[in-house]
């Protein structure tokens, strides 16, 4: 075993041969949108970027699915399986089989195996003082779905994050095999600050992060999080930064963005200076919804917080 969860990665590594490893993950979660087939894409969207954080390609996928079935039609749970198939197939990935329970409420997801050149890997484990942080995705996705099971989100943002969390992460296995990049982490549940504090200890280094060069989706997620459209796992989350992150004069809006639960967000990536344009240049010919550099790797510092706001 060559990554556990000891260091809260995206997905465990285990040795096949000098050359080779497995990349194993699952994931799954409820509907956070209104169609099926949809929610399907997400879904193993979400599952399927684990693989390419850690460096890897998928190579098999089994559904795991749950659903009461006296409220949810077999049409239903159809759209929802074509929706991840769909994704999978994107990717040259095969889905051969699964698992299905009675469930109070819907549930889907997928456990996805993939392979990995052990040279490279792109763990938590590896990222040193000097890289850059650059972020691959704008955050806002948690406020978004919320507002938009509320009915406040407008039919163009529905519509925006909907694609944006439907977007594989692939370049996370482009830039690996590349060499470009030594760490990287795609941010879910425990939003932007939650998994650069996990990639922080388990590197042994700190960071500093410039709030304001944070995108998100859109302007109206200001405008929802003042609505009070914030989702109970971004409290959780920046309540949780309390200790760990320095946040300065940031306001409060701008830190719930920050701790904003993202549902298949983007990859934040550990890129050394020298290789930044290179890394900026691939995430451009493959349209990647952003290229943010938002801050940098620093020495570990004796004293808390592990993270500090810049201007």
């Amino acid at each position: 075993m060559l990554v556990s969860s000891n260091t809260f990665d995206d997905a465990g590594v285990y040795r096949l041969d000098r050359h080779r490893a497995l990349v194993q993950t699952v994931d799954f979660f409820t509907p956070i949108v209104d169609d099926p087939f949809s929610y399907g894409q997400i879904a193993a969207a979400n599952s399927l970027s684990d693989i390419f954080a850690m460096g890897g390609r998928p190579l098999t996928a089994l559904n795991i699915i749950g659903f009461p079935a006296d409220l949810v039609r077999p049409k239903t749970v159809s759209a929802i399986l074509r929706g991840g198939l769909a994704k999978a197939a994107e990717v040259g990935c095969s889905v051969i089989g699964g698992h299905s329970i009675r469930n109070p409420e819907p549930i889907y997801g997928l456990a996805v195996t993939g392979i990995v050149d052990i040279r490279r890997v792109t763990t938590n484990a590896n990222a040193r003082p000097g890289d850059l942080l650059v972020l691959t995705k704008p955050l806002g996705t948690g406020i978004a779905t919320t507002a938009i099971k509320r009915g406040l989100a407008s039919r163009m943002l529905e519509k925006k994050v909907i694609a944006l969390m439907s977007k594989i992460n692939t370049v996370g296995a482009e830039l690996a095999e590349l060499g470009l990049v030594r760490a990287a982490t795609d941010i879910t549940g425990y939003g932007l600050m939650g998994h650069l504090v996990s990639l922080c200890r388990a590197s042994q280094v700190s960071a500093d992060v410039a709030p304001n060069a944070v995108p998100m989706i859109s302007n109206e997620i200001t405008d929802l999080i003042e609505l009070g459209s914030v989702p109970e796992g971004t409290r959780q989350n920046l309540y949780a930064t309390t200790v760990v992150v320095g946040w300065g004069n940031t306001g409060e809006t701008r830190r719930i963005l920050l701790a904003d639960a993202q549902t298949s967000g983007g990859l934040l990536l550990c890129v050394a200076e020298a290789r930044l344009e290179k890394v900026q240049k691939i995430l451009e010919k493959i349209r990647a919804p952003c290229a943010a550099v938002i801050g940098r790797i620093v020495p570990r510092r004796r004293r808390r917080p592990l993270i500090c706001m810049t201007n």
